[in-house]
């Protein structure tokens, strides 16, 4: 599905008229700082992350406590 150059143009003239000439600037500058903020949370997304738990640690606490078979 390919979009060219008359989609476009039919596209950007929809918004146009939906929006209005005087909109638009703020629509786009809005929309991009929209894109910025969703690609720094992917890129953050990571780093935001809670370490994973160490299966050893939780395996030394368990060893430390006697294992009492009834």
């Amino acid at each position: 599905m390919d979009v060219g150059p008359a989609e476009l143009i039919i596209v950007l003239l929809i918004v146009l008229l939906i929006f209005g000439g005087a909109k638009l600037p703020s629509l786009a500058r809005s929309m991009g700082q929209a894109a910025h903020e969703f690609r720094k949370g992917l890129r953050n997304d990571d780093d935001d992350a809670p370490p994973a738990k160490d299966d050893d640690a939780r395996d030394s606490h368990d060893a430390s406590t006697p294992n009492v078979d009834a």
